[in-house]
């Protein structure tokens, strides 16, 4: 019924019901249910979506048709959940074995398969395929990242650095910026004008980093003043103050993507910390020192493992315990000694080209760095790298939110040199898709909106800019 009654025009609804559907099937699962229920619920499933979407790819088969249905539903999630008993997931007695508690091989070569073996008429991400053209607007990847021109700019925070801007999860129009000037700002896109729906005050020192949680209602963010706070989004109220353990800045924070209630943040003294939100402590175990100063983090989708770049050119791995908040230090890569990686961004599918979980990763090098995570410990192999003008700022880069949709794959970045660049991952040679000028400032920050309408880029001089994608 979701899924009937969703806004043609807006593709993320269609997201969010996959999402909420898997839940429900999880919660199914685990409450004990006969198998007997959930295979007639599949077969009838099966033939609903048949009737609604066309005959079933295998004539007599609805698990086919159901399972070529989930195949692209999968693109459009960063986790590689297990929604259906696909048989090339099951093991030796037919039990169902989940990609995302499997090894990243394993899930590399399910993102592979799902392209590569899927059956005749099935709905994969193509050219051809009606989800990716209502997407992706049917075009070339360069016709795609053309762009209209300015939406909007903000400049509330004018002489201070934004290190960070951020839109709302799953939101095609909040917006939310930190300045080092010790405030946060929240924008409202629409209706028209745009404007500052509230500034968060209380931090005495610079605002280093913040991060929204899955259902926007919270904010997390840390602070030069060796301080996070925790805020709530729709009175702008500060609901605790956190001190550092070990009273030193605070440069980035990060939640645990399926816990919510518990944020890692990284520090000036070298050090990682796991911290309960609910109670304001640190988690036991969840703590680890790195070489240098902690820069950046991201986890990987599902939220086992947490990458940590520092100012000294390294990054770490770590295996998080999901029931203890516990990091096990795994693996660690010197991307270039010396220089401090200032962005890591975590992707478990790029593309129907790029189908290897991947990281991209800032590092002061004058180049973008594209890798592949080869082993469930975090283990990174470099891919590729872009040229951008990085060799002092704290420049930031993101995969874009529906790359999963489109015939190539782009990532976009901050650069020293005032422009926005986009970059096709898989081209070989003159992989530059697009570069939006505009700002009197090195770039730090790009954030996508959920459905890639509006880009947001920060600069070293205060300025955000929205940017319009020409509608096709």
């Amino acid at each position: 019924r979701y899924n009937a009654y969703r806004t043609p025009t807006f593709p993320q609804f269609r997201t969010q019901y996959i999402r909420r559907r898997s839940q429900l099937l999880r919660e199914n699962a685990k409450a004990g249910h006969p198998p007997a229920l959930r295979r007639q619920y599949l077969r009838l499933r099966g033939q609903l979506l048949g009737q609604r979407y066309g005959p079933l790819s295998e004539p007599g088969s609805a698990r086919a048709y159901s399972n070529s249905i989930v195949r692209s539903s999968r693109t459009t999630l960063d986790r590689m959940e297990d929604f259906e008993d696909d048989p090339r997931a099951l093991g030796a007695r037919g039990h169902r074995r989940s990609v995302s508690r499997g090894s990243y091989q394993l899930q590399a070569q399910m993102n592979r398969a799902v392209y590569e073996d899927r059956p005749p008429g099935s709905v994969v991400p193509t050219s051809a395929a009606e989800a990716s053209r209502a997407m992706a607007g049917d075009t070339s990847l360069s016709e795609n990242y053309a762009f209209a021109g300015m939406y909007h700019v903000f400049d509330q925070h004018v002489d201070e650095a934004v290190p960070r801007v951020r839109f709302a999860n799953d939101d095609r129009h909040r917006l939310a910026c930190c300045s080092l000037d010790g405030s946060i700002s929240l924008c409202q896109l629409v209706p028209a004008p745009p404007t500052v729906l509230r500034v968060l005050r209380g931090h005495t020192r610079g605002v280093s980093d913040f991060a929204w949680s899955l259902s926007n209602d919270i904010l997390v963010s840390t602070s030069l003043d060796a301080t996070m706070r925790i805020w709530a989004s729709e009175d702008g109220r500060c609901i605790r103050e956190i001190p550092d353990p070990d009273s030193a800045e605070l440069l980035c924070c990060t939640f645990q993507p399926v816990n919510n209630n518990l944020t890692v943040v990284g520090n000036a003294k070298h050090n990682v910390h796991v911290m309960n939100i609910s109670t304001g402590k640190k988690v036991k175990g969840g703590s680890s020192k790195l070489t240098g100063r902690v820069l950046a983090l991201s986890f990987d989708a599902p939220g086992r493992l947490l990458w940590a770049g520092d100012d000294r050119g390294s990054v770490f791995s770590f295996l998080f315990d999901m029931a203890t908040g516990k990091l096990t230090k795994a693996k660690r890569l010197v991307v270039h000694e010396g220089s401090p990686v200032t962005s890591i961004s975590a992707r478990s599918w790029v593309s129907r080209e790029a189908r290897d979980p991947s990281l991209l990763i800032n590092a002061c090098l004058n180049k973008l760095l594209l890798y592949r995570v080869v082993d469930n410990e975090g283990t990174l192999q470099l891919k590729r790298s872009f040229p951008i003008e990085q060799s002092s700022h704290p420049v930031r880069s993101i995969f874009c939110p529906l790359m999963s949709f489109r015939q190539g794959a782009c990532v976009v970045t901050g650069s020293e040199d005032m422009c926005v660049h986009f970059f096709d991952v898989e081209r070989a040679a003159k992989a530059a898709v697009n570069k939006l000028q505009g700002h009197s400032a090195p770039v730090l920050d790009v954030s996508f909106n959920c459905d890639e309408s509006l880009l947001a880029s920060s600069d070293a001089s205060g300025m955000v800019i929205v940017w319009r994608r020409e509608q096709k």
